[in-house]
C-alpha cells in the first residue's frame, strides 16, 4: 500500500514512529509531511490538506494524519471532496472505517493512542478493503453530501 504521512507538532513523533513501522514493511511511504520536531509549532489543519491532497492526486493510495486528539485532522480532511477520514482507537473500527465506509485516511491521536497501539490500528486499516456492496450506495451518499 503506498501511504502518505503527515503531522502537526504534537504527533511528530508518532508520525516518525509509523512512518520506520511502514518502511519495514510491506508498505511504501510515498511522503512524510509535518515538522522535524515538537518544537517547531505548525497548524494541523495545514498538514491536512497537503496529506489529503496528495492521497487525492495518487489514486489508490492512503493518508495517514496524526495530531494532538486526532479530531482537528480528521475535521479538516472531511471537509475535502473525495476525503473519508476517521479518527479510530480499536481494531474493530480501524477496520470498520475501510470495510464499510471506503475511508483514505486514518486520523491518530499522540496524545491517545501509544506508538504501540497506533502500529496495531495502522495494520488493521491497511489490510482491510472495501466491501463494496450495499455499502457503495452509502459511500455514494457521503460523497455526495455538502454539494
Amino acid at each position: 500500500m503506498r501511504v502518505h504521512i503527515g503531522s502537526d507538532h504534537a504527533g511528530v513523533d508518532l508520525r516518525r514512529a509509523l512512518a520506520e513501522s511502514l518502511k519495514i514493511g510491506d508498505h511504501e511511504v510515498i511522503s512524510e509531511t509535518g515538522p522535524a520536531s515538537a518544537d517547531e509549532p505548525v497548524d494541523y489543519p495545514d498538514i491536512a490538506v497537503q496529506v489529503c491532497d496528495r492521497v487525492l492526486a495518487d489514486p489508490g493510495s492512503v493518508g495517514i494524519l496524526t495530531c494532538g486528539t486526532g479530531q482537528g485532522v480528521a475535521m479538516t480532511a472531511n471537509k475535502i471532496h473525495g476525503i473519508r477520514a476517521g479518527v479510530v482507537l480499536d481494531g474493530v473500527s480501524a477496520r470498520m472505517i475501510r470495510e464499510h465506509n471506503d475511508a483514505n485516511v486514518l486520523c491518530l491521536g499522540a496524545r491517545i493512542a501509544g506508538v504501540e497501539l497506533a502500529k496495531f490500528l495502522v495494520n488493521i486499516f491497511l489490510s482491510a478493503e472495501f466491501a463494496g456492496g450495499r455499502h457503495a450506495r452509502r459511500v455514494a451518499k457521503i460523497d455526495a453530501a455538502g454539494g
